[in-house]
């Protein structure tokens, strides 16, 4: 079995009273979609800011293609692409004339050829020529990512890539990864606040927050569709309840508390207790399918969030 493409054991970084990362420790395998999940403040940008070498950890390893970082930082970075925040760009000069200067910068000379290629795979072949300034942020993002591409690296690093974008920027950006991995067999790390987004592109994730890690692994085994939690809304809670614990979806009742009830099933088996529900006389306030493992997100990230927006 071949050794991780990146592991990070033990990752710690202090500033002054704040812990910002806290005995981190996770892989990513060749060929993985990662998806490093969190809220902000959660730690995320700062263990990727380690991993890219703009900060130093106060403890801990991280390994890159088997070499340590602290010892081979060189070598590692020469196969890392990466777009952090929103890609700093030349306004003025066009998307073509950035890939090229950037990719001068890299020690590359590259054919207009090549260029066009990486224009073209993310969707900006036909805006070569014009001003960056003209481009929406989507555009921004994907010339970006057109530019940790032009040396060819191995591993991708993409830290919050859909934040600000409209729903078909995001669409675009989840394509480009899925095609990044798919069609071109890139690594790719992706940061993320959207549990719903990592899902459909990552094989892998982590969760983490105030720096600690609290779930690591497959996507396929962490989001089980037996593990769909439905929230329900009725007039009247008691009588529903007691309905149900008589019916067929006895074994389904997870509980009960002031926003109505609870049952795990399938999404795909609501509608059916939907209509039962209804035929039973039951008026239905609401009805939600949500998977437990975004309860358990929501309920470890979102209260700090809270707090934190009212003590600032």
């Amino acid at each position: 079995m071949s050794s991780p493409l990146i592991q990070v054991t033990g990752l710690t970084k202090v500033f002054r009273e704040l812990t910002a990362v806290d005995q981190l420790s996770f892989s990513v395998n060749e060929g993985d979609v990662y998806g490093f999940l969190g809220q902000n403040g959660a730690g995320k940008s700062t263990t990727i800011r380690m991993l890219l070498t703009l900060i130093a950890p106060t403890t801990g390893d991280i390994q890159l293609f088997g070499y340590n970082l602290r010892t081979h930082r060189r070598e590692i970075l020469r196969q890392v692409g990466a777009v952090i925040e929103r890609p700093d760009l030349y306004k003025y000069l066009s998307g073509y004339e950035n890939l090229a200067l950037f990719a001068r910068m890299s020690g590359l000379r590259p054919e207009r050829r090549r260029l066009m290629e990486q224009l073209e795979l993310v969707g900006l072949a036909n805006r070569a020529g014009s001003k960056v300034r003209t481009y929406s942020q989507g555009m921004k993002q994907r010339l970006g990512l057109a530019i940790a591409l032009v040396h060819d690296p191995r591993l991708i690093v993409l830290d919050e890539p859909t934040n600000g974008l409209d729903p078909q920027g995001i669409a675009d950006m989840r394509n480009l990864i899925l095609q990044l991995s798919h069609k071109m067999g890139k690594t790719v790390l992706v940061s993320s606040h959207l549990l719903s987004e990592v899902e459909q592109i990552a094989n892998r994730m982590l969760i983490i927050d105030k720096g600690k890690k609290r779930v690591e692994g497959e996507v396929r085994t962490l989001f089980h569709p037996d593990d769909t939690v439905v929230h329900l809304q009725v007039s009247d809670a008691a009588a529903c309840q007691a309905l149900l614990q008589q019916g067929p979806y006895a074994t389904r009742l997870k509980g009960r508390d002031a926003g109505g009830l609870e049952l795990g099933m399938r999404k795909e088996e609501v509608p059916a207790f939907n209509r039962y529900l209804v035929q039973a006389g039951v008026e239905v306030l609401g009805i939600s399918a949500r998977h437990s493992l975004e309860d358990y997100f929501l309920k470890i990230t979102t209260s700090n969030q809270h707090v934190e927006a009212y003590t600032d």
